[in-house]
């Protein structure tokens, strides 16, 4: 049995969401980046996952609600495993585009940033989050500049 099989590891998802970055950003892409107060980091969105709950449909509802962005989802990224409070932790992500809505902050997300690649990639405060942005570049993305 593989440690993702064993049922004291939690389980979430989470998205590396991304919108074209405005024309006097001279195209590109901008990353958006949650800051959650309770651990004072800058990390993607994600969140645990309900039980039953399908993981990508954990991963837009969690994007839905520290961003407040309903998503497109795109190719899955890879997925991150690593301790929290002991206990194994696994991480599945997606690449989405986001679509609307608006951000309002909560007592678990106060502030989202939307940056470059390379701004995001300074400011998160993981570095197992940052390999998920040069993976998210190396993907063809719909409707990104460039994308297919």
């Amino acid at each position: 049995m593989s440690p993702a099989d064993d049922d004291t590891t939690v389980r979430a998802a989470g998205c590396v969401l991304w919108r074209p970055a405005p024309p006097s950003a001279a195209g590109g892409l901008e990353l958006c980046l949650v800051h959650r107060p309770k651990y004072d980091d800058w990390s993607h969105p994600k969140g645990k996952l309900k039980p039953g709950e399908a993981p990508l449909a954990g991963a837009l509802r969690e994007v839905a609600e520290e961003t407040g962005y309903a998503a497109d989802p795109g190719a899955e990224l890879s997925t991150v495993r690593y301790l929290a409070g002991g206990r194994p932790k696994e991480v599945r992500y997606w690449a989405a585009e986001a679509t609307t809505g608006a951000f309002a902050p909560s007592d678990e997300v106060d502030r989202i940033l939307w940056l470059s690649p390379a701004a995001a990639r300074a400011r998160l405060t993981q570095p197992r989050d940052r390999a998920l942005v040069a993976e998210l570049l190396a993907t063809r993305l719909p409707g990104a500049p460039g994308g297919a």
